[in-house]
């Protein structure tokens, strides 16, 4: 393929929902995922959720004749989730873990300990160099009380940046993963339109797959249906997103996703439908070169709209931080009081007056506990606080570049 002017490139990128103990027949639904890459040969593979670094190791073991270059990206503390397999040499790597990521003390959506990345390789075939990157950003969980909005929004503008920083040396860009968000939403328009990637499922040529490229659908086995049904088609919030850099241009000839069960099988492959795209890179004349400029008043509009959405987080955040202070406050004021008390207890002793010990050591156990978790909260939606309000200055500053010096 080397010096062909031309090239075709196939992608497959699916959130595996492979969480040990707690993802419903994990392991046959990761073996039934690397039968089909084998089958397949897919030139590159975007994987998400496979939080088992045991999972990944028997994937690479058994897809290592196929893709024989692959890269798992720990972060947090059960790890980030995501994987590359490659059929081309991985020439670089890099991860950025995004600065905010949820809740500690949400356990039951579990974000936080995930440590949610970006992770990037670099590939290069038939000497077009091609920035790839792979990503999982937080689940949205309750869309019309979404309290995860500014933390998303802030790793789609971190996402967005991060991309725009590292591409420049590249030929292409392609980026894969569970961006948890409907194609219309805020950080998707935010993201697309500051970093100027296209998506595969309006661009593609041909589509074959769910309606509307829907990959969470209400007839799938594991999803969980109620989540669905203001959505009676499903939504869509896994994508394959391409762009361009220098002198190429990429289309994207054909997308699918997969549609329901796994072939031969009772059991779709994960809760999320597959989405895979066959794109053509063809070099061109010129440098193709980045032009935002046609868009920028609509650009302007959308990270207006960012920022007032990072801004409500931002006034939540210093409500919480000031209600934990608080309570930290009450909790050692409550634990100075039992001091003077215990040593005014300690003073009659004389008299022959009994000393409670055993309420007097349950209040301070009590209030040193609501002291310890206090001051933790404080200190977590502090950090909170100052993200937010750095992302903040940083969209406005980017607002003032658009709108005064275009």
């Amino acid at each position: 393929m080397e010096g062909d002017p031309t090239l075709q490139l196939r992608i497959f990128d699916l959130n595996c929902w492979a969480i040990r103990y707690l993802s419903k027949r994990r392991q046959e639904r990761v073996q039934l995922i690397g039968d089909m890459l084998r089958q397949e040969r897919f030139d590159l593979v975007l994987l998400q959720e496979v939080w088992s670094e045991q999972d990944y190791s028997n994937l690479k073991v058994k897809l290592g004749g196929c893709y024989p270059f692959s890269h798992y990206f720990r972060s947090g503390v059960i790890g980030s989730g995501l994987c590359v397999f490659s059929r081309f040499p991985i020439l670089d790597t890099l991860l950025y873990q995004y600065s905010l990521n949820g809740y500690p003390y949400m356990l039951q959506h579990g974000d936080w300990f995930c440590g949610k990345s970006v992770g990037l390789v670099i590939i290069k075939i038939s000497g077009i160099i091609f920035n790839v990157y792979v990503t999982h950003l937080h689940a949205e969980y309750c869309r019309e009380k979404d309290a995860y909005l500014p933390h998303r929004l802030v790793q789609a503008w971190e996402l967005a940046q991060f991309i725009r920083h590292t591409s420049k040396a590249a030929d292409v860009v392609l980026l894969g993963g569970d961006l948890n968000m409907h194609p219309e939403d805020v950080g998707i328009r935010l993201l697309r339109g500051w970093t100027g990637l296209r998506d595969a499922f309006t661009e593609a040529t041909r589509f074959e797959g769910c309606e509307d490229g829907c990959t969470l659908v209400p007839n799938n086995c594991f999803t969980v249906k109620t989540e669905l049904m203001p959505f009676p088609l499903g939504i869509r919030i896994d994508y394959i997103l391409y762009k361009a850099v220098s002198t190429f241009t990429v289309k994207c000839e054909e997308l699918k996703t997969t549609m329901g069960t796994a072939p031969g099988t009772d059991i779709p492959f994960s809760d999320h439908e597959a989405v895979m795209a066959t794109l053509h890179i063809q070099r061109q004349g010129q440098a193709a070169g980045a032009n935002l400029s046609t868009a920028e008043l609509t650009l302007a509009d959308v990270v207006t709209e960012a920022r007032t959405e990072v801004g409500v987080g931002l006034r939540a955040a210093q409500r919480q931080r000031y209600s934990t202070g608080r309570m930290a406050v009450l909790a050692l004021l409550l634990l100075l009081l039992q001091a003077v008390a215990a040593l005014g207890a300690l003073a009659g002793l004389a008299a022959g007056q009994p000393f409670p010990k055993l309420s007097f050591s349950l209040l301070a156990f009590l209030a040193i506990g609501v002291l310890l978790l206090a001051t933790s909260l404080h200190l977590f939606h502090t950090i909170e606080v100052k993200m937010l309000q750095g992302t903040e200055e940083q969209m406005r500053m980017v607002l003032w570049a658009l709108q005064e010096h275009p």
